[in-house]
């Protein structure tokens, strides 16, 4: 059985990172295609939790779920990014599918090799030549914005070259007029539902649009360099200056495990070591710097032998304004000490109108509370990152964070939080994560000031 799922694992692959025939597309086909997987998708995961994750699924179900999978490959950009996250989160997923969707991590169909050297020399001119003579034949990661091959520079150095997909922002921007008209319609049915939504909206398609951005991907990639020069276990892999430009990005080539390798052999001391170290990355940048790298999915990071992690992909970035990144710091505080009008004066901070209705409120502290969740224990425990798909709470939440009016900036923080410790409950970290939060508390210059 285990070598049937095997030969079939390696069949999928192959067929899955196989050139794309039709791109990610736009306009009119592209939605039709947008909103058949994006359908197929949400079906399976309600009949994930209806079934639950011990339901063996039949070789039907795989082969349709291996085209749904291609599917959101080829359209790449947000249905792709969905398939990542739905693939790490905790839900009641069979292993064998979640095993088939976990590649949309690094793998998709392929930009044609043609294409990918037009965009180098029209980016790079004259340059070009020399780049593409040591690039490897076959990419090593074909991602939502970008593919990624190993290369050699003439003077010996290895680096990773990251080639945007030649019309992926035409189809961003394409993905977004369709959203348009569902934001309309919720603001139709739900008052005050249509301004939270668009707000959400505009900070998603900001957000994915800067990842089209080479040039402000490698200036973010050099600042994380800056701060992280000198850490005990993250690296940042080297920028290249010369050999970058607008949709190409050459960095230094960085080896190590994946992540599922790494986590099925690691001990839980590197389980500990390595989930600290992320969690630093993340919440520990918030506080000190109001720098917050979006994409914490398991496909970003790479595990060395000698206990380092090396994180990658710094297209989704959001930089937080002082006094926004003060506010969540209070935030973080107040929901801690249970504190109610600490936590409507630090939501105002942020920019959200808190209700003065208890049973709104409740609502309200119930939501902060998952959301702080592994905050609120002390003492070295597992992050509990299931989540159980009810689709009539999920509807719940979403009034009560559309009642709140919460910045779309902050409610596309708040979401990519949960992916942080999704990441950290699957890798089985086992740390003090209220200490090590409120350690990155009393180091931030914006608390004290």
């Amino acid at each position: 059985m285990g070598d049937d799922r095997d030969d079939r694992a390696s069949r999928f692959l192959h067929l899955l990172r196989g050139e794309s025939a039709h791109g990610p597309g736009r306009g009119l086909g592209r939605f039709a295609r947008l909103l058949g997987g994006g359908v197929g998708l949400a079906r399976r995961m309600v009949r994930a939790g209806r079934d639950g994750a011990k339901a063996e699924p039949s070789a039907r179900d795989l082969r349709q779920f291996e085209t749904l999978v291609r599917q959101l490959g080829e359209l790449k950009g947000l249905p792709m990014k969905l398939g990542q996250i739905v693939s790490y989160l905790d839900i009641d997923l069979p292993e064998e599918q979640r095993g088939i969707l976990s590649l949309l991590q690094t793998q998709s169909p392929a930009t044609p090799r043609t294409e990918v050297e037009r965009v180098v020399r029209e980016d790079l001119g004259a340059r070009a030549a020399t780049l593409l003579a040591g690039l490897d034949p076959e990419p090593v990661a074909i991602a939502s914005i970008g593919q990624v091959y190993r290369g050699r520079l003439a003077d010996g150095a290895e680096v990773a070259v990251k080639v945007r997909h030649p019309t992926i922002d035409e189809a961003i921007r394409s993905d977004f007029r369709a959203a348009s008209i569902v934001t309309t319609m919720a603001g139709a049915m739900v008052p005050g539902m249509g301004a939270t939504a668009r707000d959400f909206v505009a900070e998603l398609r900001t957000r994915l649009l800067e990842e089209c951005d080479y040039g402000l991907e490698a200036e973010r990639q050099r600042l994380f360099g800056r701060l992280f020069a000198g850490h005990p276990v993250i690296v940042v892999p080297a920028v290249y200056d010369e050999w970058c430009a607008p949709r190409v990005l050459t960095t230094s080539w960085e080896p190590g495990r994946d992540f599922e390798p790494f986590r099925f052999v690691a001990s839980q001391e590197e389980r500990n070591r390595a989930g600290a170290a992320l969690f630093d990355f993340y919440i520990g940048t918030l506080y000190r710097h109001g720098l917050f790298h979006a994409d914490p999915h398991p496909g970003n990071y790479r595990f060395r032998p000698d206990g380092r992690v090396v994180v990658f992909d710094y297209g989704c970035v959001r930089v937080f304004e002082p006094q926004v990144a003060a506010a969540f710091s209070r935030l973080s505080r107040a929901v801690r000490d249970d504190d109610r009008a600490a936590v409507c004066d630090a939501l105002r901070g942020l920019g959200a109108e808190p209700s003065a209705n208890d049973a709104a409120y409740d609502h309200l502290r119930r939501l902060l509370r998952g959301f702080f969740g592994p905050l609120l224990v002390t003492g070295p425990h597992r992050i509990d990152g299931r989540i159980v798909v009810k689709m009539g709470e999920v509807a719940r939440d979403k009034l009560a964070l559309a009642r709140l009016r919460l910045p779309g900036r902050l409610m596309f923080l708040f979401r990519i939080r949960f992916g942080l410790f999704a990441v950290l409950s699957r890798l089985g970290a086992v740390n003090d994560w209220a200490d090590l939060e409120r350690r990155y508390l009393e180091e931030s210059p914006r608390v004290r000031s």
